[in-house]
């Protein structure tokens, strides 16, 4: 059971301060009911009126929508269709504005058939804005997920060597963050080594680490709902100058774009300054991806430190710095830190060094 409800009664008043011409909302991201009600099941829909608020689920989760979200009206349905329309018409409502991205065509249909009076238009990302800056107790659960993910890293750093393999060491970290407390990984540990780490996004595959590899680690924890997200990447053996000097880039890179930081800075900007520095060297190409992004509930929202993207950074968000250097069938190098934006520039969030680590 939820033990505050302050900050939930917040947010909901913060909706509602841009609320749509729709005179009702509907919610079916599971993240964005979870932001505003405490509710933690895997399924429901949540109704918001202009003075009213009513969360509905199936009878699987009706004790623990009790338990949860106490003080919420608690609609059971057997049809979660039906139960949208019966809440509607209760409240004779007109207009239902819904999340674009969490209702099907299939289910949209479905809404029309059932509510052939109600108008429903579509609302583009205004949970995922609204929850771009954190409170204080999402910042917390956010640097306790970031402090399990580092211990669990320190614990099997010492794996990382020749004849070990990806595979072993992606499983290995899991099981360390899950058995530091993590309530589950923030997404598919990445352990990349050799060619393979100049895949951005690798697999984790049945490749031996060889000597002389660089071997890339992203990998995240969740805790309290909330994710890490960080990426170290080391080198085995005896470094080559060009990946000292690779990393020292990318390193540059990230440091810039961490000590441009700040309340009412562009996201570009930030991606801007990362790319510049790598661009300096004549790396930029190598680069093939944004800067960073949010984390939350989600590992990946609002706001995205991307090219051309004109959002201002705002104090209480928390972003990734993380640019890289790919070279193709080589090797790569990337280098990731979660942050704080405060009033006073950028708090880094997870714990783990940065420097440059042969192992």
């Amino acid at each position: 059971m939820r033990a505050d409800p302050a900050p939930y009664d917040r947010r909901l008043s913060r909706l509602r301060l841009g609320f749509p011409a729709a005179e009702a909302l509907l919610i079916l991201n599971e993240k964005n009911i979870r932001y505003l009600t405490g509710f933690t099941g895997g399924d429901g829909a949540l109704m918001v009126g202009p003075d009213w608020l009513e969360l509905l689920v199936d009878g699987r989760y009706v004790t623990q929508a009790r338990g949860e979200a106490p003080g919420i009206e608690i609609v059971e349905f057997r049809s979660r269709v039906e139960g949208i329309a019966a809440v509607a018409g209760r409240h004779g409502v007109g207009r239902i504005g819904f999340e674009a991205a969490s209702l099907t065509v299939e289910e949209h249909l479905r809404l029309q058939a059932g509510l052939p009076e109600v108008g429903l238009e579509p609302v583009a990302g205004a949970l995922q804005t609204l929850r771009a800056v954190k409170d204080q107790r999402e910042i917390a659960l956010i640097r306790e997920a970031a402090r399990i993910a580092a211990e669990a890293l320190a614990a099997v750093r010492d794996m990382i060597r020749p004849g070990v393999r990806e595979r072993e060491l992606a499983l290995e970290l899991e099981y360390r963050m899950r058995r530091g407390g993590a309530e589950g990984v923030s997404f598919d540990t990445i352990i990349a080594s050799g060619p393979n780490s100049a895949l951005p996004h690798a697999t984790p595959g049945g490749r031996a680490i060889a000597d002389g590899d660089c071997v890339k680690v992203d990998y995240g924890a969740v805790w309290g709902g909330y994710h890490s997200d960080e990426t170290c990447t080391y080198v085995v053996g005896r470094p080559s100058a060009r990946q000292e000097e690779v990393y020292r880039l990318v390193r540059e890179a990230h440091d810039r774009a961490i000590g441009a930081i700040r309340p009412g800075i562009a996201c570009g900007e930030i991606d801007r300054i990362a790319r510049e520095c790598l661009a300096e060297a004549g790396m930029e190409s190598y680069f093939t991806h944004g800067t960073g992004h949010g984390v939350g509930l989600d590992v990946h929202e609002p706001p995205r430190l991307a090219a051309g993207r004109e959002e201002l950074l705002e104090a209480g968000m928390v972003v990734t710095v993380e640019p890289g250097i790919y070279l193709p069938g080589v090797w790569g190098v990337r280098i990731e830190d979660t942050v704080l934006v405060t009033d006073q520039g950028a708090q880094c969030l997870t714990p783990s060094s940065k420097d440059f680590t042969v192992l």
